[in-house]
């Protein structure tokens, strides 16, 4: 087999239906309750059931699923529990990131600006799934400047429960959005001015807001 056709090969069918069903699962596609059937998966993607099974128990690894045998899998709702783990694992995180990264660089400042245009973007488009996608990587580009690399993969595993959170949390309260856009654009001019002790505040501030989810106060 030549090196093209190497590169060209389509991904083995249980990473398929891996991704299929994580990306619905992180975009609300399939909301937590949702039972899904191995049948039904596997005619989505176009192949067999066991391949499905495969994805399934990785899935359930993670936390997104629990299985029932010969019922399907259970897509698990975000627990108040687990939203108050992130939240405080969040705010350990990013408020010393944040006072690190000052005075930040052009080079962060830069891609910072890029981040919040692309969150106004998929505002203005509707896109719940990649303003979420954009609002992680803006708090995501802090905490990778701030230089500690074990910090900054503690922090990517937080990945998939922040895209899901951020989804939900949207669903709930569609007027966030532009509360986001308002308090990134905040944190950034914190930065701009070199105040580490006002972008800490304001990143406390916006990321203890999430806790509302686990009072009750938004799905």
């Amino acid at each position: 087999m030549s090196p093209a056709d190497t590169a060209t090969k389509p991904p083995p069918a249980a990473e398929r239906v891996y991704h299929h069903v994580k990306q619905a699962v992180l975009d609300r596609r399939y909301e937590g309750g949702t039972l899904l059937s191995e049948g039904e998966l596997a005619d989505a993607v176009g192949v067999s059931r066991t391949p499905v099974r495969e994805a399934l128990l990785r899935l359930e690894a993670e936390g997104l699923l629990k299985l029932y045998p010969k019922k399907g899998a259970l897509v698990l709702p975000v627990s108040s529990q687990e939203i108050a783990d992130v939240v405080e694992t969040r705010l350990l995180v990013e408020q010393h990131a944040v006072a690190k990264v000052v005075p930040a660089g052009e080079r962060l400042l830069g891609r910072l600006e890029e981040l919040l245009e692309e969150q106004k973007a998929h505002a203005v488009a509707g896109d719940l799934a990649a303003f979420a996608a954009a609002d992680r990587c803006f708090h995501a580009a802090i905490v990778r400047a701030a230089g500690n690399a074990i910090l900054a993969q503690l922090y990517d595993q937080l990945r998939d429960r922040q895209l899901r959170m951020g989804v939900a949390t949207m669903h709930a309260e569609p007027g966030r959005i532009a509360k986001n856009i308002t308090e990134h654009t905040e944190i950034l001019r914190a930065l701009r001015a070199g105040d580490a002790g006002f972008a800490s505040g304001l990143v406390q501030r916006h990321i203890s807001w999430v806790n509302n989810l686990a009072r009750g106060e938004a799905r």
